[in-house]
């Protein structure tokens, strides 16, 4: 059996239904299962329960080949770090007390790195807190920014005719679609052939600037001029606070943005042919432009 944390998100519905379609049991940990009812139709077993209730998720863990743990979305938390490591703290005591053996993790590009990198950082905590189990062996997934985050750019496109925001211009950054997190997860969760404590970074097709992403978007949406303009820092975060994201959240993905600014979030980080994913921006654009008009 196969314990999958954030099954209704991004990844963790691709992952759940990748093991299902191999004939694999599955057992989902969520709050409602309405949301999830696709996947119990199709034989998952659904655990109804938080992820910060340790009695049970150890239960839930309890005979598990693998578990699939990430940290929720928190976007109104009024700490959300601390949000982050409570978090952290009850999933890594459930694995410990449960005696469960294998692990993929979702964490982030950035969690090498032990300053402080904003909305990251809990999972640099994470990686830290789960290396210590033994007996785990655990793979953490590093993967870069979702190419769904730009999904966000499209009122301003629509207000205004642009993209923006405070990253750099000329900064190279990679970028990853994240069907190709999901499908990388499950094919590491199918072989389990990984042991001790591990990570591997998900570094998207190739990397990209923003003005390239905004050319290559704007063909997809008939605006083939549409530019990238860098905004101020403080902009953003009133943009982010505007929209319904908690103070505590935008201060934290300003910091992870400043330093991604820098070059230290990629910094020795190495693209090679495991790191790199198939999803191009431009295959991306084909779904961003059906969302845009939708």
């Amino acid at each position: 059996m196969f314990v999958i944390t954030g099954a209704t998100g991004n990844t963790g519905k691709i992952i759940a239904t990748r093991l299902l379609e191999a004939g694999k049991s599955v057992k989902l940990i969520g709050r409602d299962p309405e949301k999830a009812n696709d996947l119990i139709t199709k034989g998952a077993e659904f655990a109804k329960g938080s992820l910060d209730d340790v009695e049970f998720l150890t239960s839930a863990f309890e005979g598990a080949a693998a578990v699939y743990a990430m940290i929720p979305p928190a976007y109104r938390e009024p700490d959300f770090y601390g949000f982050q490591t409570k978090t952290v703290d009850t999933l890594a005591t459930a694995i410990k007390n449960s005696g469960v053996k294998y692990a993929v993790s979702l964490s982030s590009l950035g969690a090498q790195l032990s300053e402080d990198t904003g909305v990251v950082f809990g999972l640099h905590y994470m990686e830290e807190e789960f290396n210590k189990i033994e007996g785990l062996n655990v793979l953490h997934l590093r993967p870069t920014f979702f190419m769904e985050n730009l999904f966000g750019q499209i009122p301003l496109i629509k207000e205004s005719g642009i993209m923006g925001s405070p990253v750099l211009a000329n900064l190279k950054m990679p970028m990853i679609a994240t069907v190709d997190i999901g499908n990388y997860g499950a094919e590491r969760l199918l072989k389990l052939d990984f042991t001790g404590k591990s990570a591997q970074y998900l570094l998207g097709e190739r990397d990209l600037t923003y003005p390239e992403i905004a050319s290559i978007l704007g063909k997809a949406i008939g605006k083939p001029n549409l530019s990238y303009i860098e905004f101020p820092f403080e902009g953003m975060i009133a943009s982010m606070v505007q929209m319904g994201v908690g103070e505590s959240m935008a201060n934290r993905m300003a910091l992870f943005l400043q330093v991604a600014n820098t070059g230290r979030i990629t910094e020795g980080v190495i693209r090679d042919e495991e790191s790199t994913t198939p999803t191009s921006i431009e295959e991306f654009a084909k779904t961003f432009a059906y969302v845009y008009n939708s």
